[in-house]
């Protein structure tokens, strides 16, 4: 244990002798803006360099606050630690605040205190509105019933009333959800599965590659589906090729577990890309910083 601490204190003297050194000498992690027409805008240190634009303390502060934030989830990677779990309780509450604002100007302000009062709501909140109701704008009423019934749950008494538009909202979304996986899973599944085996080209031959696609698709999903068919005692001729489907089960969930690994490697990547190019200045990918 002494000498994992000693190893430790090492690597981050030298890391914070060398990064002490190039803020001293480079300048890194300095966020740049220019106005045009009034609007302030982020710019590079080429624009800052050539006269275009200033130092900004805001973007300056936001570069290096985002470094400390991607470091302190990072040190999970060594242990559970106070840094850690202060940055996770900043995410959840930032983006718990982030989307309550949304939510707010996009669900209470727009489609409900619009639709009911659209004249006061272009008054004060969306001035490129029409202050004119909708013929059937009534109906926006149940769902402000529903949303305070849906607050009683916060009252000392009477809680049980919020679990009306609790039950409305979870029957709802299950049948709307239904329909749309069913047309936008289920049915174009079988839609994308029913094609010719045989596939020839527009002068008459026939498509060899077209065509052994074909047959490689409808032979894999007959193989999924026997595997399936429990009427059916798996031995002989359907014990093989259920077995098949096993393999093409296996194949099809690892590929979509690359999938899901890969696209957390371009987060990792695009967050590796900030700490190296944005803020220590250790790369220039955008040619930001030419001259």
């Amino acid at each position: 244990m002494k000498t994992e601490v000693r190893i430790w204190s090492i690597v981050l003297g030298l890391a914070l002798a060398w990064f002490t050194w190039r803020v001293w000498n480079g300048g890194i992690g300095v966020g740049y803006a220019q106005t045009l027409d009034g609007v302030a805008s982020t710019a590079t240190a080429t624009e800052a360099r050539l006269g275009f634009a200033e130092a900004s303390w805001s973007h300056t502060a936001g570069i290096w606050t985002a470094a400390f934030l991607t470091l302190a989830v990072f040190s999970f990677l060594y242990r559970d630690n106070v840094v850690y779990k202060l940055s996770e309780s900043l995410f959840i509450g930032v983006s718990a605040a982030y989307w309550m604002v949304v939510s707010f100007w996009t669900v209470l302000v727009s489609n409900l205190w619009g639709k009911l009062f659209p004249a006061s709501t272009q008054a004060w909140a969306l001035p490129g509105t029409s202050p004119v109701r909708d013929d059937h704008w009534w109906i926006n009423i149940m769902p402000l019933i529903l949303g305070i019934m849906l607050l009683w749950r916060l009252a000392p008494k009477g809680g049980w009333i919020s679990r009306w538009p609790l039950a409305f909202i979870i029957g709802t979304t299950a049948g709307l959800k239904l329909i749309s996986y069913l047309q936008a899973d289920f049915l174009s599944q079988i839609r994308s599965s029913i094609k010719p085996v045989l596939v020839y080209h527009p002068s008459g031959g026939l498509d060899w590659g077209a065509s052994l696609s074909s047959g490689l698709l409808l032979v894999s999903t007959l193989a999924a589906l026997s595997y399936f068919f429990f009427s059916w005692e798996h031995k002989g001729a359907m014990g093989k090729v259920s077995r098949v489907g096993v393999w093409v089960l296996m194949i099809t969930f690892g590929a979509a577990f690359a999938n899901t690994v890969m696209a957390r490697i371009a987060l990792l990547g695009i967050r590796l890309e900030f700490l190296f190019d944005d803020w220590l200045w250790m790369v220039d990918i955008n040619s930001r910083r030419v001259g």
